[in-house]
């Protein structure tokens, strides 16, 4: 794609970053079959290619971002189909990411809309705000067809459907320490305690820290990590995505110097992606490139991690049929695609692929709030593909599918490092029935 930006436009090194990005990308379209809202609303404008040339417009001419860029803005998933796609390498992510930078600096959304976004930004990435907003959400709840009514309140009820009724205790497991590894030491990794997910499913942690303790490895919690910073970085809030990347950076690095790191180990397929960026997003920071990039190369995928270690024959070979929904931040932005199927085949379950397993099920960190009904269409579709393939349990590695997969599925939704514990001798997992399983033919 040919550009014009100006010399002092391309002084800008964020401008600089886009404007290499733009002028790979050679129009051919490739992106629009597998995008997800060009998919589901057959709008250009709502396609990858539609959002580059909407997105090149606006940097070229150095103008304030308006209403028809930031609809369209708004609705993509940051679900980087198009880049699997995309023969050309266009690295739609990092374009995007500074187009929605730019909409949160020049862009003056309706009241309501600002209101909501900054709930969410104080909210979701504090463990303990998001605890207590769960349990004033039971409050809410009889007004929901209320707030639905009001256009401008749908992401209130949104949010008001996809809380929970129960919320787990917080687990001593996430508090700082190091959990040791049984027998022969096999290696070392600190986790990813998180935000969202150690709130709406602790478990998933307490899991992964005791299969990888059975299996030798020790396990550092750090003091200070938190928030990845997914959430605000997807909102265009660079300031508090930075904070984070730079506070968590500043933990790891900690626990690399006393005593080394085999690993970062994520278990939310969302915070890998960005993990993984963190080099990126830290680039022009002297005090932390270095440090950002270190990290970067560390952080594994739990099941990436996994797939490394020779494992032990396991425990039990449940044969249970399982639908393996793979993320799009696992499939499309960790490009993490055989590894979790490999382990859990090996495990003895059997793997079952849901037909456009490439298309997201709307739930993309907090899109399933904001963009309420285009996700419902985008859940609904992934639903139907799922049960279709005549599986007892759903397995995913992101909390936000789980979550959004649950919200309508009829089978149980695990995160499938709970089934791979279970094959290698931990407990059957909670909400899978023996009585639902189906055997293996």
């Amino acid at each position: 794609m040919q550009t014009n930006f100006s010399v002092a436009q391309l002084a800008d090194p964020h401008v600089a970053e886009s404007e290499k990005i733009l002028r790979k990308c050679v129009h051919c379209g490739f992106c629009t079959a597998t995008c997800p809202t060009y998919v589901t609303l057959g709008n250009e404008l709502d396609s990858p290619r539609g959002r580059i040339y909407l997105i090149k417009d606006m940097l070229e001419n150095g103008r304030p971002a308006d209403k028809q860029i930031v609809t369209h803005i708004d609705r993509c998933l940051s679900c980087l189909a198009c880049m699997t796609t995309c023969p050309s390498g266009v690295n739609y992510m990092h374009l995007v990411d500074h187009a929605r930078a730019h909409i949160q600096e020049t862009y003056r959304r309706p009241l309501l809309d600002r209101l909501t976004r900054a709930m969410l930004a104080a909210v979701l990435p504090y463990p303990d705000r998001f605890r207590a907003a769960l349990r004033l959400a039971r409050l809410g709840r009889p007004f929901i067809g209320l707030f639905e009514r009001l256009p401008a309140l749908k992401p209130v009820a949104a949010m008001l459907r996809l809380a929970p009724s129960s919320i787990p205790s917080a687990s001593p497991m996430a508090t700082p320490g190091a959990h040791a590894g049984q027998g022969t030491k096999r290696g070392r990794v600190a986790i990813l305690t998180g935000c969202a997910q150690s709130v709406l499913d602790p478990a998933i942690n307490d899991t992964t820290i005791s299969l990888l303790t059975r299996l030798g490895v020790e396990v550092v919690v750090p003091e200070g990590e938190g928030c990845c910073g997914a959430l605000v970085h997807h909102m265009g809030r660079e300031a508090a995505a930075l904070a984070s990347a730079r506070r968590n950076v500043d933990a790891w690095t900690r626990a690399i110097d006393q005593g080394g790191l085999d690993a970062i180990v994520v278990t939310a397929s969302g915070c890998g992606t960005t993990i993984k960026d963190y080099g990126f997003m830290l680039r022009l920071d002297p005090a932390y490139a270095e440090k950002a990039k270190r990290v970067s190369s560390l952080a594994k995928d739990i099941t990436e991690y996994l797939a490394g270690l020779d494992l032990p024959e396991p425990v039990r070979k449940p044969g249970t049929i399982v639908a393996y929904h793979s993320a799009c931040s696992m499939q499309h932005g960790q490009k993490i695609t055989r590894q979790p199927k490999e382990l859990l085949a090996k495990a003895g379950f059997v793997v079952r692929e849901p037909r456009e397993g490439h298309l997201c099920c709307g739930s993309a960190g907090t899109y399933n709030i904001l963009q309420p009904e285009i996700s419902a269409k985008l859940r609904d579709r992934k639903v139907k593909n799922i049960e279709a393939t005549s599986a007892s349990v759903v397995a995913t590695g992101n909390i936000g599918c789980i979550t959004q997969i649950a919200s309508a599925a009829k089978l149980p939704v695990v995160h499938t490092i709970k089934l791979l514990d279970w094959a290698y001798g931990g407990p059957k997992p909670e909400g899978v029935s023996e009585a639902k399983l189906v055997a293996a033919e």
